[in-house]
């Protein structure tokens, strides 16, 4: 939306102040016009190459490229032109600001907070640039300019609530908790039903522990269709401060299983326990602990097990093929523990043990020599 709207002052600014120089590259108006009002914008720069050869040195031609390779969605063509016409002009702010459009939309964050600071000392008074800056400074976690630029964007338009929104957050992780709900007051006042300020405003009484007001807004915001993951969770925390358990339960079974965490089964679990209902209570400390504990720790072991045998450090590595199979059964490690047991630690009790399970583990069919030397070693071993 932002370059769509420096796009189409841009032009207008063309269109309405041709100089006699431009219209020297017989460039017909209306037929350029009516190219841009039908969405046809790289047939609008095929015409102007047509009609506008290099070298140009026109700010205007150079504006009407510009635009037009911006709005077909030509970003790096784009930023050529508007180049060109801040070497010419480097305080022109409609440039900077399509120059920190493109940047920012490139993800290069560097260079559009540069062209947008420009643009804040040249105009001080824009409230798009000093919005924009804080979004940028935020992306950067530079929480100090972020605070400074939401803050004059919040002079100007005190209402608008996707800047409310963000300057509020800065203050809340700031502890700034008064001062954040002076702004989010003000913009609800405009807009009592917006979503964004809402969700921040369960953020402040949440932080706050007023738990009781974070609760009546969490269902404002539920009773208006949005269900996400904060806002059940704030709400199902906040019974649980209170104490209120099946209101808790409740809560927290509004989410699906995919979004449910460790931190949501324990207070579903403790809530269970409070209620003396301890079969679900059971199971939800059981499924806290499953979320608690990586799938991936076995093969964690199993690596450091892996760097442990090219060391030589065979009883770590039989410790932590142990460890390994602690969080799940493996016949590959049953295999690994059983050689390491008979060819390094010579240890025979143990190798027959894990040879064994390996057996028990009812390897594949791929694993059929495998199989075979094992059980002649069985046959060794116990002789």
């Amino acid at each position: 939306m932002k370059n769509t709207l420096t796009g189409l002052f841009l032009m207008v600014l063309m269109i309405s102040s041709f100089s006699l120089k431009a219209q020297q590259y017989n460039v017909n108006d209306a037929a350029l016009i009516d190219m841009y009002q039908n969405q046809r914008f790289m047939d609008a720069v095929d015409y102007l190459k047509k009609n506008c050869p290099e070298p140009i040195t026109n700010i205007k031609i150079l504006s009407r490229f510009a635009y037009a390779y911006q709005m077909a969605g030509k970003a790096l063509q784009a930023e050529t032109y508007y180049k060109r016409m801040y070497d010419q002009d480097s305080t022109s702010v409609p440039v900077l600001l399509s120059l920190a459009g493109i940047n920012a939309g490139r993800e290069n964050k560097s260079q559009a907070i540069y062209f947008y600071e420009k643009a804040s000392n040249i105009d001080k008074n824009n409230f798009q640039v000093y919005k924009q800056l804080g979004h940028l400074y935020l992306e950067k976690a530079d929480t100090l300019n972020a605070l400074k630029n939401l803050s004059k964007a919040n002079y100007i338009d005190a209402e608008e609530p996707d800047v409310a929104t963000d300057l509020s957050a800065v203050l809340i992780a700031s502890k700034k908790l008064k001062q954040a709900e002076g702004i989010l007051t003000r913009a609800l006042a405009a807009d009592s039903t917006n979503l964004l300020l809402l969700r921040q405003v369960v953020n402040l009484q949440y932080n706050a522990n007023r738990f009781k007001e974070t609760i009546v807004t969490c269902n404002k915001i539920i009773e208006q269709g949005d269900q996400s993951v904060g806002v059940i969770s704030k709400l199902g925390n906040s019974y649980y401060k209170l104490k209120n358990h099946e209101c808790c339960i409740e809560s927290f079974a509004m989410l699906p299983d995919i979004y449910q965490t460790e931190g949501t089964y324990y207070l579903v679990a403790m809530s269970y326990k409070a209620l003396k209902k301890y079969k679900p209570a059971l199971d939800n400390f059981d499924n806290a602990l499953k979320q608690a504990i990586s799938p991936y720790t076995d093969s964690y072991y199993d690596e450091i097990a892996d760097i442990d045998d090219t060391l030589n450090q065979f009883k770590t590595e039989a410790a932590n093929y142990q460890k390994s199979l602690f969080f799940k059964e493996s016949g590959t490690i049953y295999y690994s523990l059983a050689s390491l047991y008979d060819k390094q630690l010579h240890d025979k009790k143990s190798a027959l043990k894990y040879y064994k399970k390996y057996l028990d583990s009812k390897p594949p069919e791929k694993e059929h020599e495998y199989v075979a030397y094992v059980q002649s070693r069985i046959v060794e071993l116990k002789k």
